[in-house]
């Protein structure tokens, strides 16, 4: 099987055509918490055209029950409104910037997070908040836009589909009820998840191991080896995401340990990895993180 490379891609990106001709790259992303200033549709048959002219595919990434900050939060007395209404205990902590940041949850009102002592930054519209207790229960899955990105898919024609945080087979179906032809990739990003993929999978849809969240939703940092592992031995063509040479996004010298990481999926046997938001933003980063995976490949594809 042939190593390859999915690349989030911003919609505007004037770079696009060059990372559809990269010969490791088999399809791009849209992350839709990133703004359009087109109609949905206009976009998605922009972008799944330009992939398609390439003989590449275009995968619309639904946010589904993952948590997001919808307004901006503002320090000392924080306020967080989220993208769902959750509750959870009170003094459980909520975790920002891919679990740099943390700040301890004081109460909850509806889908509004009451922060005891932070976070000590301004907190903005699409930000990612990760809250990994047992007593955490989210209102919901689809959001809104979610179901306005899949309402301008089937319209278009595209039906590519991934699906954040998913925890039950019930969560794909609810996707294919509004779009029946739907090609769904899981993405598994919680310990619920990987219950589902365990326990519930039925060898479909195609599984994701999306590392950004789920090494922050695990219960101790180090289990996200096997966590990897236990996704890959289900889906032997389960995608290995995020957190793909990400010194690269400040840096076109990439670190030694980014390198190791990329290896250490290869030798699992992960054959698709997809690149995460920050290393795609600029050209530089993106074209030298493919020419960097293919020159890895080289070695596993003898």
């Amino acid at each position: 099987m042939p190593i390859t490379a999915i690349v989030t891609m911003p919609p505007y990106a004037p770079y696009m055509a060059e990372v559809l001709r990269h010969s490791i790259v088999s399809g791009i992303r849209l992350n839709t918490v990133m703004p359009v200033k087109d109609s949905l549709e206009d976009v998605l048959k922009r972008l799944s055209d330009e992939a398609a002219m390439h003989g590449k595919e275009l995968w619309v990434d639904l946010k589904a029950r993952q948590l997001r900050v919808t307004t901006y939060g503002v320090p000392p007395f924080t306020e967080l409104e989220l993208s769902h209404r959750i509750s959870v205990d009170a003094g459980t902590k909520a975790y920002f910037s891919d679990g740099k940041e943390s700040a301890t949850v004081a109460a909850v009102n509806g889908n509004k997070l009451i922060m005891l002592e932070g976070p000590k930054r301004v907190v903005g519209p699409g930000e990612a908040v990760n809250i990994p207790h047992h007593s955490l229960q989210i209102e919901g899955n689809l959001t809104d836009t979610d179901k306005r990105y899949i309402e301008a898919a089937v319209k278009t024609g595209m039906h590519n589909y991934m699906l954040s945080f998913v925890e039950s087979q019930n969560d794909v179906e609810e996707l294919k009820k509004l779009d029946s032809a739907a090609k769904v990739v899981a993405k598994i990003e919680s310990r619920k998840g990987l219950e589902y993929a365990a326990n519930d999978w039925k060898g479909e849809p195609r599984l994701m191991a999306a590392r950004g969240d789920l090494f922050i939703e695990l219960q101790m940092p180090h289990h996200i080896i096997p966590a990897l592992e236990a996704i890959l031995a289900k889906d032997k063509t389960a995608i290995a995401a995020s957190r793909i040479f990400p010194s690269l996004a400040y840096s076109l010298e990439p670190a030694s340990q980014d390198i190791g990481d990329a290896d250490n999926l290869l030798r699992m046997g992960y054959r698709t990895l997809m690149f995460g938001d920050d290393v795609c933003m600029q050209r530089d980063s993106i074209i030298s993180g493919l020419n960097l995976l293919k020159a890895m490949a080289a070695r596993y594809e003898k």
